[in-house]
């Protein structure tokens, strides 16, 4: 399982299950490995950042690589939404976001800052789609505080 964050540490400080303020600042991008997937918690993230789940069953997926490399590219835009960015390619480990959010295979779960399900894509999906979704959500509209529909 590996994480990825578009922000500061924020991987890092999922694992121990608190996330301290500067991690909704912007920075450069992440990648750790899991140590202790078991204490990876979504509930650690409400109200702090809108988390975007990549599901693969193996890193070697080329939809996986895809959407990897979008986000990459797409980082900035991210980073201006809070969007954590986490991913799961090992289906056996049967990890807390996998039991969570049943995946089949690849898929993208975006959830937004409240918990709730915003959408699920079963393959790769461009960052501006992503932004065009996370920008129509009432808390995204509030933050930026337009009250346009």
């Amino acid at each position: 399982m590996y994480f990825l964050k578009f922000g500061l540490a924020l991987a890092a400080s999922i694992l121990s299950a608190t996330i301290p303020a500067r991690a909704q600042e912007t920075a450069a991008t992440i990648a750790i490995e899991a140590e202790e997937p078991d204490a990876i918690d979504l509930s650690a993230l409400l109200w702090v950042a809108r988390p975007l789940v990549v599901f693969a069953d193996s890193p070697a997926d080329p939809r996986y690589a895809q959407q990897i490399a979008m986000l990459r590219d797409g980082h900035a835009e991210l980073e201006l939404r809070n969007v954590v960015v986490l991913t799961d390619t090992d289906p056996a480990a049967n990890g807390p976001l996998r039991r969570q959010l049943r995946p089949r295979g690849f898929g993208l779960v975006l959830i937004d800052t409240d918990g709730t399900v915003v959408q699920r894509r079963p393959s790769p999906t461009t960052v501006r789609e992503l932004t065009g979704t996370v920008d129509r959500l009432p808390s995204r509209r509030e933050e930026i505080g337009s009250s346009r529909p």
